[in-house]
């Protein structure tokens, strides 16, 4: 295993957790549409013969590694090659299905006892917040540009029909924000997280005149270069900048999927500057990743896989969250919404066929293995959210 990985070089050794963590892990799966095989054949679950299959190829390593950290286990040991499956989402959504019973009532009261919390130095500052977008984003723009569309949009589409393609939904999605916030000819309009620049791009197309801002030193030069491609530039102003940092007032603010980076703590202030920065009679449109409220209130303090791995600082809000920050901290509200959560599903799908299909092309830009799996992972455990409805992903439409 490289040593760029001793998270997943090393086992941890925890023979009376790794004990417990079988019990609970084979009393979990008994009633689950899901078979988990042995390699000495013994097979456990629920399931049919057309339920996915969870395949435990080394089970030492893997009750170790539930036993010590069973949050950010579970995904070690995929990375590790611990376990496998051929239908990846289709186990996690199982999963993901019963997230909220698949540990036993009377254990869960030990829950804070049994997990870490977030590190500290993952909060969002300003500086902490430039940190944990570069630790995701600012991985490589080539990475991205394997397995994202045309149009570079890394958040959910929007599907109009079975067979439209990824680029058309995609493009859908940010027409749709845009009219939420009323963008037309001469609109002052605030892009808070620019992405790659497509939904900058598009606004100034319908004759917007933008301001878009992001933390990600990489996807600040390429969205610049694809402004200045598409012609646009003397309507588009890119901005290496922090939300808390932006001044003036916009008739339109536009965010998509950045709020998740956003973490709980800074909630408030994040929906303060946003009313500080709109003028009168105008709208902000933003679209972001949801989850049930009882299970944000549940794991607000968590530190999980995805955290350690993929989005450091991250965390998700519920509806209610939002609707609750907005009426305590500001005179704003949600005027309209829609859900995308289904749309997603099938756009993380798309995504992670075409990593797959990419890998050799992404492996020459110098990532490995390891890698290889804890994205495909990440992508498959994303898309079992939607499936089992335990993630949402909702366009707002906010005023005051």
């Amino acid at each position: 295993m490289p040593a760029d990985w001793p998270d997943i070089e090393e086992v941890p050794h925890a023979p009376l957790r790794a004990a417990i963590a079988r019990v609970l892990f084979h009393q979990a799966v008994r009633t689950l549409p899901v078979r988990v095989v042995f390699p000495d054949a013994t097979m456990l679950g629920g399931g049919t013969a057309e339920s996915p299959v969870l395949r435990v190829v080394r089970p030492g390593r893997f009750y170790h590694r539930l036993g010590a950290e069973a949050k950010i286990g579970f995904g070690e040991g995929y990375m590790a090659g611990d376990w496998t499956s051929t239908d990846l989402a289709g186990v996690l959504a199982v999963f993901a299905g019963r997230i909220s019973t698949l540990v036993p009532p009377a254990l869960q009261r030990f829950r804070r006892l049994a997990e870490r919390t977030t590190p500290k130095t993952d909060r969002n500052t300003v500086e902490g917040a430039r940190r944990n977008i570069h630790h995701h984003y600012d991985l490589s723009n080539e990475l991205f540009a394997s397995f994202l569309d045309e149009t570079m949009t890394y958040s959910a589409a929007w599907f109009g029909s079975p067979d439209e393609s990824l680029e058309s939904a995609q493009l859908r999605k940010i027409d749709g924000l845009l009219d939420y916030a009323g963008v037309g000819a001469g609109s002052q309009v605030l892009e808070i997280g620019t992405g790659w620049g497509s939904l900058a791009v598009r606004a100034a197309e319908r004759g917007a005149e933008v301001t878009t801002v992001t933390v990600s030193a990489e996807q600040f030069d390429l969205a610049c270069n694809r402004v200045a491609t598409a012609g646009v530039a003397d309507r588009v102003r890119i901005r290496l900048q922090d939300y808390r940092e932006i001044t003036g007032t916009y008739d339109a603010i536009l965010s998509v999927e950045m709020f998740e980076a956003v973490g709980m703590d800074y909630w408030p202030v994040f929906f303060r500057t946003l009313e500080r920065l709109l003028r009168t009679g105008g709208r902000i449109g933003l679209q972001t990743i949801t989850m049930p409220h009882d299970r944000m209130l549940a794991t607000r303090r968590s530190y999980t896989w995805i955290h350690k791995y993929i989005f450091p600082g991250g965390m998700l809000p519920s509806v209610q969250a939002i609707e609750d920050v907005l009426k305590r901290q500001t005179g704003l509200r949600i005027l309209e919404q829609r859900s995308l959560g289904a749309d997603y599903a099938r756009t993380l799908r798309l995504w992670r066929e075409r990593f797959l299909e990419q890998w050799p092309r992404i492996e020459a830009l110098g990532f490995d293995d390891t890698f290889h799996r804890m994205w495909e992972f990440y992508l498959a455990y994303s898309e079992a959210g939607f499936l089992a409805r335990y993630l949402d992903d909702w366009q707002l439409r906010i005023g005051p």
